[in-house]
């Protein structure tokens, strides 16, 4: 295993430093520099002068660079770019682990809850974190809570005591002493630098949260759009407006309670993002909330790694250029999926109103919760009752930290999955993107999935 010390030679500083040099957003979320003459960390792309060689330092993450006492630049906000893709790619411990971490393990079952679902002991996952990101899951955890406290203090009028809380942290003491050590300032100077107003709680969570989902490089937002029209199931999604100016709304089950969410079809745009706003009825999901909206747009993909790569084929140049920055859907819920998959859409819809959990207040079409896999463990079609029946007793995982050869291996044992619906689960649910659906998709690994995306748009 490269450790992170081994990772950091003259020759790969060099060619970092030089993407600093050229402010090249392609690499924002891949590495951070910091400035030893400043004490602050950048993202690659920091419009800020570019401080001399000697004086920078570089780090495979955010964490990494807060534990070696540096604190976010205020002009780039380094923290709030999307994450390495490197992590959707890796199925090993650690890229598992960073998945688990964004999905809030650490905040709600702490290190001890995150090994287990790994299968090491603490140690081990300390260790392999370490060596390779510079920072153990604490660290990571501490910096994505970070990051979600500052997003909500400039941009809603939640109470500080509820963004504490919303964020993942412990206590207020915690959050408070957090933040003046990242961003060097309080939580109410970071609220007041951008002008937002403490509302009242529960005005302010009855509005829910608006949030901008980051992606880096462009983002064919259209392919995405129709996909997730096409397989909308009633009840539990819906898509309202026109081409180009659409908005995707859907319920979700989370730990603490429930949550809808609707984000806007992206128009093209500088720096861009999503716009998305969040209603839950427990402000803790929020960051389990926002990791599966990511997963489901693919929004830490690297288009750039993608789009060189399948540009190389004369068969799919033409469609590359004609939609430059294709994703790769994953899910909001991996278990709904499977099931989606395995019994198509009418039936899916057929589910939700015979055994979803019906919403306490429905929110336009927005009526149900997909049901879990123990209610439908039951039900007389041997194939779903098989796939809920390991999906419920925990013989099936398709969660972010999900070891998938073993999801894999387990799926083709069940009755009813053809080859092409495990290939669709382990392509959306389990995430995977380099999935290939025919022999000639060799030619274009690491990124099968996303050619099958461009071959899919185009029929």
């Amino acid at each position: 295993m490269t450790t992170y010390e081994e990772t950091q030679t003259y020759e790969t500083d060099e060619t970092r430093y030089e993407a600093v040099s050229s402010r090249d957003a392609r690499f924002d979320g891949e590495f951070f520099f910091a400035v030893s003459t400043t004490g602050i960390y950048c993202r690659p792309s920091c419009p800020a002068v570019t401080p001399k060689r000697k004086n920078v330092r570089f780090f495979p993450t955010a964490a990494a660079a807060q534990g070696h006492g540096f604190r976010a630049c205020r002009r780039c906000r380094p923290d709030a770019v999307p994450g390495s893709a490197e992590w959707n790619v890796r199925a090993d411990v650690v890229g598992r682990a960073v998945r688990l971490i964004g999905d809030g393990v650490v905040d709600r079952e702490g290190v001890p809850g995150l090994a287990v679902r790994l299968g090491y002991s603490t140690r081990q996952v300390q260790r392999q974190l370490t060596a390779e990101l510079g920072a153990g899951p604490v660290a990571l955890a501490r910096a994505q809570r970070a990051h979600t406290a500052r997003v909500l203090l400039q941009t809603t009028g939640l109470p500080v005591t509820d963004i504490a809380f919303a964020a993942g942290f412990a206590s207020v003491r915690q959050f408070n002493d957090t933040i003046r050590q990242i961003y060097a300032r309080t939580p109410s100077a970071l609220r007041e630098e951008s002008g937002t107003r403490t509302g009242r709680g529960s005005a302010a969570f009855a509005a829910g949260i608006p949030l901008r989902l980051a992606h880096r490089g462009p983002y064919a937002a259209r392919a995405v759009f129709d996909l997730l029209a096409e397989e909308a199931v009633a009840g539990v999604e819906e898509m309202t407006g026109e081409p180009g100016a659409r908005t995707y709304r859907r319920t979700l089950r989370l730990p603490y309670g429930t949550g809808i969410v609707a984000v806007d079809e992206a128009r093209p745009r500088r720096g861009g993002w999503l716009e998305a706003r969040i209603h839950l009825t427990d402000l803790r999901d929020l960051t389990t909330a926002v990791q599966r909206l990511r997963r489901l747009f693919d929004l830490d993909a690297d288009p750039y790694a993608v789009d060189e790569r399948l540009a190389a084929d004369p068969r799919l140049a033409p469609l590359v250029a004609a939609r430059p920055g294709v994703r790769s859907p994953g899910a909001a819920d991996p278990d709904e999926y499977a099931v989606r998959a395995l019994v198509g859409r009418a039936a899916a819809g057929e589910l939700t109103e015979a055994y979803g959990k019906r919403l306490d207040v429905p929110c336009g079409a927005l009526t149900h919760l997909f049901p879990e896999p123990g209610t439908l463990a039951a039900h007389p079609d041997p194939a779903l009752a098989a796939l809920t029946t390991a999906l419920a007793d925990g013989t099936l995982r398709l969660d972010a930290g999900a070891d998938r050869e073993e999801a894999v291996r387990t799926l083709h044992t069940l009755p009813g999955l053809d080859a092409r619906t495990v290939a669709r689960i382990r392509m959306r649910a389990l995430g995977e993107p380099d999935v290939g659906f025919e022999e000639e998709a060799e030619l274009w690994r690491p990124w099968r999935s996303y050619a099958h995306r461009h071959l899919s748009a185009t029929a």
